[in-house]
């Protein structure tokens, strides 16, 4: 017997390698030193920093996978991936600097999985950081024939004078909302529960959801923050705090870039909820505290600034494309959020 015998193809796996490198060079830095193939991807620090601070984040996409496994619509779940990453790196004020991922599977199916690492590589153009390297494991037995699972590791920059630790934060700061494209990539068990016990199919389009099938709503890719947020401190705008929207919703993350004796109070009609989540509420009879604490409800990153910085940051996003809006303010208290439904 060999390796093949058992289910790992490592013909299979170089010939994959060939097959991707185009799609991870597309994506290299000038600080990118050599290629992909040896042990360690290299990467020199940009110039101009003088206490530079690196800052690290992991994540995967979680059991979006399954829908994307059960469609064979493989191409967005890669861009999530990135942006799980880089949006997190991106709270304490860091510029991504490079990706890497882990692709595990049970049979290494070329085609599928380079659509994979072509999301990720589109991911990491988004957020202008490079794909440095990864690894592909084959594992017969671990997982079935079709399955992968994804996780991902970024690494930015942030000159350590302007990093974000919550300090910043004062009493009166206004939080603007930018918009997120939809579930992202939390709470998605919730919503394949709803599916299955509704007896729904994933190519129905229901009438809330905009002419959209229920997969292409739940497959749109987490959005990708870094370029505007990076360029609106380029411009000079006071931002003292960022918080992403994950898993959690606003009550669990907002807080988190809180200074301390602080609370958000929040406006809850500030903003029109997605009909994405109108319809997995009415058909899920799921409550509202439940979707506020499983879902983003449409904000997907949130500002903490001055306010007399709020009509200049709303104005500088709206010239980015993207409707920006005040939803609440820092108070005093222990690190809560209140004034949701």
């Amino acid at each position: 017997m060999d390796y093949r015998d058992a289910g790992v193809d490592v013909e299979a796996g170089r010939a994959f390698v060939d097959q991707i490198r185009n799609l991870v060079h597309s994506t290299f830095r000038p600080e990118v030193i050599g290629g992909i193939g040896g042990f360690g991807g290299c990467f020199q620090l940009p110039p101009g920093f003088k206490e530079p601070v690196l800052v690290s984040g992991t994540d995967g996409v979680g059991t979006k996978l399954k829908i994307a496994q059960i469609l064979n619509c493989h191409d967005t779940v890669g861009i999530d991936l990135v942006a799980m990453c880089v949006n997190d790196v991106l709270t304490s004020g860091a510029e991504p600097l490079f990706f890497l991922d882990y692709v595990a599977t049970g049979k290494l199916e070329p085609e599928q999985l380079t659509q994979v690492v072509a999301g990720i590589a589109a991911g990491c153009s988004l957020a202008g950081c490079a794909l440095l390297g990864g690894e592909t494991a084959e594992m017969p037995g671990f997982y079935s024939v079709g399955e992968y699972d994804l996780a991902g590791f970024c690494v930015g920059i942030v000159e350590k004078s302007q990093m974000l630790d919550g300090s910043q934060v004062q009493l009166g700061d206004v939080a603007i909302a930018l918009p997120s494209t939809g579930v992202h990539s939390n709470g998605l068990s919730l919503v394949r529960k709803i599916v299955s016990d509704r007896a729904l199919d994933w190519s129905e389009r229901p009438p809330l959801l905009g002419g959209e099938t229920i997969a292409e709503a739940f497959l749109k890719p987490t959005q990708i923050y870094v370029k505007p947020v990076l360029a609106s401190r380029q411009a000079e705008l006071e931002i003292h705090g960022m918080a992403h929207i994950t898993g959690g919703g606003l009550p669990e993350n907002l807080p988190r870039c809180l200074g301390k004796n602080q609370s958000i109070h929040i406006q809850p009609h500030s903003w029109t909820i997605p009909p994405i989540f109108q319809w997995l509420a009415e058909v899920g009879s799921v409550s509202a505290e439940a979707m506020y604490n499983t879902f983003n409800m449409g904000i997907g990153f949130v500002l903490l600034v001055p306010p007399y910085q709020v009509e200049k940051t709303i104005t500088f996003f709206q010239s980015q494309d993207i409707s920006a809006l005040a939803i609440g303010e820092v108070i005093d208290g222990s690190g809560t959020l209140t004034g949701l439904p």
